[in-house]
């Protein structure tokens, strides 16, 4: 069974060192495991025995295309409400605990590894039903249409259910769970699992038009943001804004793996922007 990593209850003792790594920059941040504890939380209109950590939401002249939230929800609480907003669509992916996530047609039972699409404009509700809380990622997006394709429709499956698909040289030691195929130009996002084996390495900086979202489901590794050499580690979640330079050295005994959000498939706006 594959464990994911969660924020953590409480807040650090009265003794501990006032040492941390959380970065802000104007190509990345990193807002590391140890600062997402009681203190920050939030709360949601629609949603009961609920607290939210939101690691992620659009800033002008950064990332500006997606949010994210970590939720833990309580057992019996939830929403009858779903998404706020009918043109956005949202990824679900579910870190620990059980919920039951219902959609037009039906209900979907889903527990660790759960991962559910949901298109804009379509109503769905969520209950935890599990006996602790569950905690999932809450990844959404405006929806951005194209002429000629339709919307996609919701579904809902397992990181079980999904062979991760290894880079071209690499013998399966840099791989990706893909749960959408790359050439469906409907999706204008992409939602994925990224998995690196001890000692593999993304070999070169990647720089290019897509924003980035990357939290830390397991291991560790220390990873090329622009200038600079972090280490990270489960729990920890990167946020890069377009043509940020990345690259990564897999470190220490386990896999290492992060839930990536990238925004795909679209023409760059021309409008929106410099004033315009």
């Amino acid at each position: 069974m594959t464990s994911y990593a969660t924020p953590r209850d409480g807040l650090p003792r009265q003794t501990e060192l006032h040492t941390g790594r959380a970065i802000f920059t104007e190509a990345y941040a990193v807002i590391p495991r140890g600062v997402m504890t009681d203190i920050v939380t939030s709360y949601l209109p629609g949603w009961t025995d609920t607290r939210v950590w939101i690691i992620a939401r659009p800033l002008s002249g950064f990332a500006e295309t997606f949010s994210q939230y970590i939720l833990e929800v309580m057992p019996g609480g939830g929403t009858d409400a779903g998404e706020p907003d009918p043109e956005a669509e949202g990824v679900l992916f579910v870190v620990s605990g059980r919920l039951t996530l219902t959609l037009p047609d039906g209900e979907h039972e889903m527990a660790e590894g759960g991962y559910a699409y949901i298109p804009p404009g379509c109503p769905w509700t969520l209950r935890a039903t599990g006996k602790t809380p569950a905690k999932f990622h809450w990844i959404r997006k405006l929806y951005e249409t194209a002429p000629g394709l339709d919307i996609p429709e919701a579904f809902v499956t397992n990181e079980q259910h999904r062979s991760p698909a290894g880079m071209p040289g690499t013998n399966l030691k840099w791989a990706t769970t893909r749960f959408v195929q790359p050439l469906d130009l409907r999706h204008d996002m992409h939602v994925n699992i990224v998995t690196l084996e001890p000692g593999a390495v993304i070999p070169f900086e990647e720089t290019h038009v897509m924003e980035h979202g990357l939290y830390v489901l397991q291991g560790k590794a220390v990873y090329k943001l622009n200038n600079d050499w972090v280490e990270v580690a489960a729990g920890d979640f990167m946020w890069l804004r377009a043509f940020c330079p990345q690259a990564c050295y897999a470190g220490g005994t386990e896999r290492f793996r992060y839930l990536l959000y990238k925004d795909v498939n679209r023409h760059a706006k021309l409008r929106g922007v410099l004033g315009r």
